[in-house]
């Protein structure tokens, strides 16, 4: 960030002339967006808060990687609804004393994100404030028999989580500890601090799906989430939603070796069902869609568990069951009840 000027030396029209570059040329300008819609298809909108000291800090996140993951946790939430990015539209709050640079390499790493998943900024408002916080609304479009929601899960279901769980805290976790990875190869501390800084929306799992399910399959025997507030958090949400429970297998939850290896399994499950931010999916399907699909998308993916007649939510291990509860994972404004869980998806940085 080698530009000495703050968004006060610009003001909000200076700023805005910069920020249009990010943006399509016949799209921003006006009092709002005018985007088209296939046809055939339904609207989906979906918003996410960011704020700094709470979801992000200069500390564990560069400009750039902020503008990415603001991006991402949006992009995740259209994919966990089976549907294709159309845009977004970025709600910016700032001190006047922020430099220049770092909002336009908030915006380079939103703009590199929509590069690889799809969609443009279509516009926003910026507001002068003490905190820095973004607010995006992401747009994207889904066609009306292929939405996927939480209400569909039904029981005797297999429960399918793509991807290890536990990446992100485990690279956040190195972040603000730099000492404790000392003995952690290069190339896993590459990788989590990847998942925690460059999270990817998992777009390439519902393609999948879609592949073993067929092009006349429609989508009410499936029930989906993404897994941004913690795998417990999603396989709760889904059963309550849908009216279901869940039989969870400790042993087949998806966690990355090297994790266990460096915190110790306890923790590595804890980090798993709790950590937050790994921005994957969670299914509910057919037993022999989710054998497909697990076998299309290869490790990481895993059949956690089986959807039930009976409410409750229990993880079950060699030597004991664990029931799981909304008071364990993570809630927006929720203390949480145990030192053990560790930061809140979130959590101050």
């Amino acid at each position: 960030m080698s530009d000495p000027h703050t968004i006060a030396d610009l003001g909000e029209l200076g700023l805005l002339q910069r920020l249009f570059r990010f943006c399509p040329g016949d799209v921003v300008g006006d009092d709002g967006a005018v985007v088209a819609v296939p046809p055939d298809q339904r609207l989906v909108v979906t918003t996410d808060v960011l704020v700094d000291g709470v979801h992000f800090s200069d500390r564990t996140t560069s400009p750039a990687d902020v503008g990415w993951r603001a991006v991402s946790a949006n992009l995740s939430d259209l994919a966990a609804m089976g549907a294709t990015p159309l845009g977004i539209t970025v709600g910016l709050s700032l001190p006047g004393h922020t430099p220049l640079a770092w909002v336009e390499e908030l915006y380079q790493g939103m703009a590199a994100c929509l590069a690889r998943w799809g969609g443009a900024v279509l516009g926003g408002d910026l507001c002068r404030a003490d905190t820095r916080s973004i607010a995006i609304t992401a747009l994207g479009s889904v066609p009306s028999d292929r939405a996927l929601y939480r209400h569909r899960a039904q029981p005797g279901q297999a429960i399918v989580a793509t991807g290890d769980h536990g990446l992100s805290r485990a690279g956040l976790e190195l972040l603000l500890h730099p000492e404790r990875g000392s003995g952690v190869a290069a190339a896993d501390r590459d990788r989590w601090i990847a998942a925690h800084q460059r999270p990817q929306p998992r777009f390439d799992a519902i393609a999948a799906l879609w592949d073993v399910v067929g092009t006349g399959a429609e989508a009410a025997a499936i029930a989906a989430m993404d897994s941004s507030d913690g795998l417990a958090n999603a396989v709760l949400q889904i059963g309550q939603a849908s009216g279901v429970g869940a039989s969870l297998q400790a042993s087949e939850l998806p966690i990355d070796p090297a994790v266990a290896a460096w915190v110790g399994r306890s923790q590595a499950i804890d980090w798993c069902l709790y950590g937050g931010e790994d921005f994957e999916l969670v299914l509910c399907l057919p037993w022999p869609v989710a054998e497909s699909l697990r076998g299309r998308l290869g490790q990481p993916c895993a059949i956690v568990g089986e959807t039930t007649s009976t409410p409750a939510v229990e993880l079950h291990s060699a030597d004991s069951t664990r029931v799981l509860r909304f008071d364990q994972g993570f809630q927006h404004f929720t203390a949480a009840t145990s030192g053990e869980v560790g930061p809140e998806p979130g959590s101050k940085q």
